[in-house]
Formats: structure tokens, sequence, C-alpha cells
């Protein structure tokens, strides 16, 4: 198997100290957005900190709103690789959404922190919206009924 030299006795242990220090105690992460966003809302203080200290802390939002009211839009994301049944696949570790809403003044009035479990808990509506301008009149399905008879037969 392996040849033998005088040194064949410490072949051994160093290329396995090699292969171990290959090895990272870590799990491999991929992440978006801001990290640590819970620990930072969490010293957000309601009707006391404004829009600059808000920044200042977190840093720029995600989104913003174009309504009356000013709501900021924090997200972070998590993906790890997953373990050996899922064949290595990214799996969501976390997924964070922080949506901070300031008065007309810039001072922070409620804040709205949801995490995995709280986003699957969201009710959305079921309701399907029609779009009345794509829909064409009876004179334009009309002809493009003829036109698709006329071409058909070519």
């Amino acid at each position: 198997m392996f040849f033998k030299t005088k040194y064949h006795k410490f072949l051994f242990p160093i290329l396995l100290l090699f292969i171990l220090i290959g090895c990272k105690l870590q799990e491999p992460y991929k992440n978006h957005g801001i990290l640590f966003l819970e620990n930072r809302s969490n010293k957000l203080k309601l009707n006391y900190d404004n829009k600059n200290t808000v920044e200042k802390l977190i840093g720029s939002p995600h989104t913003k709103s174009i309504g009356d009211q000013d709501d900021w839009i924090y997200i972070e994301r998590v993906l790890t690789k997953g373990s050996f049944h899922k064949l290595g696949q990214n799996v969501v570790k976390t997924n964070n959404v922080l949506v901070l809403t300031f008065d007309k003044y810039g001072v922070l009035v409620q804040k709205n922190f949801l995490d995995k479990k709280k986003l699957n808990d969201i009710a959305f509506s079921k309701g399907i919206t029609e779009n009345n301008l794509s829909k064409k009149s009876f004179i334009q399905s009309f002809l493009a009924s003829v036109k698709s008879k006329m071409y058909k037969g070519r």
C-alpha cells in the first residue's frame, strides 16, 4: 500500500493534520441586507429616536414609502447550505423584516419586526384584479379571429 521509508510513521499524521486544517468549523452562509437586524431594532426607542439616529444606527433603508406616512423597510436574509438529505441546497436560516413608521416630524412612532415565522402567518388576499385596459373589444377580438382564420390556410 504505502511505500516504506524511514519516515512513514510521520507521513500519515502530517497528512491527517493538513486535511483537518482545511476543514471549516463555521457553516458557510450568504447574507443579504443588514446583519443582526433584531439586535439593532431593540436599540431603537419609540417616540424618542428620529430618522437621523435610525440612519446612524442601522443605515439607509432598503425601501421607503411614497405615501403620507414615512415607512422604512429593512431586510435581513441569511442562506446556508443544507444538511446531507438536502444535498447541499441553500436553506433560509434567517429571514427578518423591520418596518419603521415615522410621523410628519420624523420621530419614530411604530416599529414592527417580522421574523420567518411571522412572515409565514401573513394572510394575503385571494381576490383577482381584472385588467380592463388590456381587454379587447368585441370588434378587436372578431377581427383577430378573422385574421387568424385567413392566415391559417397558408
